[in-house]
């Protein structure tokens, strides 16, 4: 059996439903000016500790990141934050 792999530069949405944690994932396919086209090209969902787990993993490798110089580490103050939605 194969491994599928899917590219995609984010996350549109997180959701739970019924103790499952669900993503729409999406690809960037235009940026015009400050606005990005984002287009939905599939799902994720899994369990609670599932999601947990997956973000402890992030987190590692974030940390690691971080240690070889590839990221920089901000403060909450320095954080962008983002707008209010209407």
């Amino acid at each position: 059996m194969s491994t599928q792999y899917t590219y995609v530069d984010g996350i549109d949405s997180i959701s739970m439903v019924d103790g499952v944690v669900r993503f729409e994932l999406v690809t960037i396919s235009q940026i015009n000016g400050d606005k990005a086209q984002a287009n939905k090209v599939g799902g994720m969902a899994m369990s609670v500790q599932g999601f947990v787990r997956t973000y402890d993993q992030m987190t590692q490798v974030i940390n690691k990141l971080v240690e070889q110089g590839v990221l920089k580490k901000r403060d909450a103050l320095e954080a962008p934050q983002e707008a209010p939605k209407a």
